[in-house]
C-alpha cells in the first residue's frame, strides 16, 4: 500500500499514522477500503470523510495505556462535533470534555446516558448553561474563577443539586505551540494561579452545595513533546497533596488534553506518542490514587479526517500558478487561521514533474488559501484532491462566510461508507433570518 505523501514511499497499512492511502500504484486514494472518488460523485464536493476505525484504535491507545488506573477518556469535542463521531465514542466508554451548553446537548442528543461521563470546561459559562448541565448530572464543571464558583454554589443551591467541581489552575508551564492555542501561563485568560487554588478550595469547602472533586490543568493544544504534561501534573499533584493535608481529599485529577499529531508527517507512530504521554502523566502523579480523566481531541480525530475537494481552475499570474478548488477559508480555515499546514493528496496522481502552486479557494480574501509554493505533481480542472489530517478543526470551525453552503461528512467503517451530514441548502441558511 502506498501511503497519501508528496514523496510517496511504500507502507503497511497498520503502520500509517493516516487511513488515507493508495491501495496500489495507479489507483485512487482511499479512506481505509473506500475510494474517495465514487464519494466525491455520490456526495459532491468539498466533502469531509472520516475514519470510524481510526478514531475508534486512538481511543484504545489512551484506554490501554492507563489501564493500570481508574481512569477516563474525555474526548474534548471542540475538536469535532458531529453526532456520529460523538456516539461512535459514547458506545465505546468514552466521556466528554464540552465548553458550551450547545455541546452539553449534543451529548445528550446521542448518548443521554453519557452525561455523568462530561467535564464541562471553559471560561465564560452562562447562568442557563450552569443550569443545564446541573439538570443533567455531568461529572464535573471545571471552573476558571472564584467568581464562577460563586455563580455555580448559587445556582447549585437553587436547583438543590450539589455540584461537583474542579478548579482549573494555571502551573505557569511552558508549552511549543502556536501562541493562539497555549493556555498555560500566567498571562492567559485561562484558569486560577496555582498558588491562589488552596485558599479557594478552603473557602469552598465551607459550602453545602459544592463538592471538591478533583483539580484540572490543560496547558493548550497541539503539544509535542510529553515533559511539559509531566511537569504540570507534577505541580498539581503537590497541591492535591496540600489539600489532602488540610482535609481536602479530591477523587481525580484532570490532566486535560493537548497533545499533538505530526502535520507534515516526517516520522510518526501514534503508538509511542501515547506511551510517552502516558508515562510523563503518570510520574508526574506520583503516589495519587485517585481517578485520572485525559481530555485528547485532535488526536483522536484530526488524521482520521480529509477534506476532499475539485479543482475549478489552474491559473497563472505572472510567476505564479495558482490551483483554485471549489474548497475555501470558510469550510477549512487553519492556514489562515494558524498558517496551519496541511498535506495535499490528488485522489488520482498524475504523472510528470512537481512544480510550486499556491493552492486556494473562491473567497474574496487573499488570506483564503490551503497552500502557497507547496510543490505537487501535475494537476488539471476537474481533479480531486484531498486536504489531510483535517478531522479536528475542520468542519467545527466552518462558517458561511460569502453565503458558501458548508460541505457534507462520511463516515467510513470497514468497507461501508455513510453519509452523517447532508449538504447545507440555501434554504438552512435563510430560514432563521427576517427580512422586513
Amino acid at each position: 500500500m502506498t501511503s497519501a505523501n508528496t514523496k510517496t514511499k511504500s507502507t503497511a497499512s497498520a503502520n500509517s499514522p493516516r487511513p488515507f492511502q493508495y491501495p496500489q500504484p495507479g489507483t485512487a486514494l482511499h479512506c481505509g477500503m473506500v475510494s474517495l472518488e465514487p464519494l466525491a460523485k455520490r456526495y459532491g464536493t468539498p466533502l469531509y470523510v472520516y475514519s470510524a476505525d481510526q478514531i475508534v484504535e486512538r481511543l484504545g491507545l489512551f484506554q490501554r495505556a492507563f489501564g493500570n488506573r481508574d481512569h477516563l477518556v474525555c474526548f474534548a469535542m471542540k475538536a469535532n462535533s458531529s453526532l456520529a463521531i460523538l456516539k461512535l465514542l459514547a458506545d465505546r466508554g468514552a466521556g466528554f470534555d464540552i465548553v458550551s451548553g450547545g455541546e452539553l446537548q449534543r451529548v445528550l442528543a446521542v448518548a443521554p446516558e453519557a452525561a455523568g461521563r462530561v467535564v464541562f470546561s471553559g471560561a465564560g459559562k452562562t447562568q442557563a448553561e450552569i443550569d443545564l448541565a446541573l439538570n443533567a448530572g455531568i461529572l464535573q464543571f471545571n471552573v476558571e474563577s472564584e467568581a464562577e464558583l460563586l455563580l455555580l454554589a448559587a445556582r447549585a443551591k437553587k436547583l438543590k443539586r450539589k455540584a461537583r467541581f474542579a478548579l482549573r489552575v494555571n502551573p505557569d508551564v511552558f508549552a511549543e505551540t502556536h501562541p493562539y492555542i497555549s493556555t498555560g501561563l500566567s498571562e492567559h485568560k485561562f484558569g486560577v494561579g496555582i498558588g491562589e487554588a488552596l485558599a479557594i478550595y478552603k473557602r469552598a469547602a465551607s459550602n453545602r452545595w459544592l463538592e471538591a472533586h478533583s483539580i484540572s490543568v490543560h496547558i493548550g493544544s497541539q503539544i509535542r513533546s510529553a515533559d511539559p504534561f509531566g511537569a504540570a501534573i507534577k505541580r498539581v499533584r503537590n497541591l492535591a497533596r496540600q489539600l489532602k493535608r488540610v482535609g481536602i481529599e479530591l477523587q481525580a485529577i484532570d490532566a486535560g488534553g493537548g497533545l499533538g499529531i505530526d502535520y507534515h508527517l516526517g516520522r510518526f507512530d501514534a503508538a509511542a506518542k501515547v506511551a510517552e504521554y502516558a508515562a510523563a502523566i503518570e510520574k508526574g502523579l506520583g503516589d495519587f490514587e485517585g481517578k485520572l480523566l485525559v481530555e485528547p481531541g485532535r488526536f483522536l480525530v484530526a488524521q482520521a479526517g480529509a477534506l476532499v475537494t475539485k479543482v475549478l481552475q489552474v491559473k497563472k499570474n505572472g510567476k505564479k500558478t495558482f490551483v483554485i478548488t471549489d474548497a475555501a477559508m470558510n469550510d477549512l480555515i487553519r492556514p489562515a487561521l494558524y498558517q496551519a499546514y496541511h498535506e495535499i493528496a490528488p485522489v488520482r496522481p498524475r504523472s510528470g514533474k512537481a512544480k510550486a502552486v499556491d493552492v486556494v479557494g473562491p473567497i474574496c480574501e487573499t488570506g483564503d488559501f490551503f497552500a502557497r509554493d507547496r510543490k505537487l505533481s501535475p494537476i488539471e480542472p476537474g481533479d480531486l484532491v484531498a486536504l489531510l489530517d483535517a478531522g479536528a478543526y475542520g468542519m467545527a470551525q466552518s462558517s458561511n462566510y460569502n453565503t458558501r453552503l458548508r460541505p457534507a461528512e462520511v463516515l467510513v467503517e470497514g468497507s461501508k461508507a455513510r453519509l452523517i451530514r447532508r449538504r447545507e441548502t440555501i434554504e438552512d441558511l435563510l430560514a432563521p433570518e427576517i427580512p422586513a
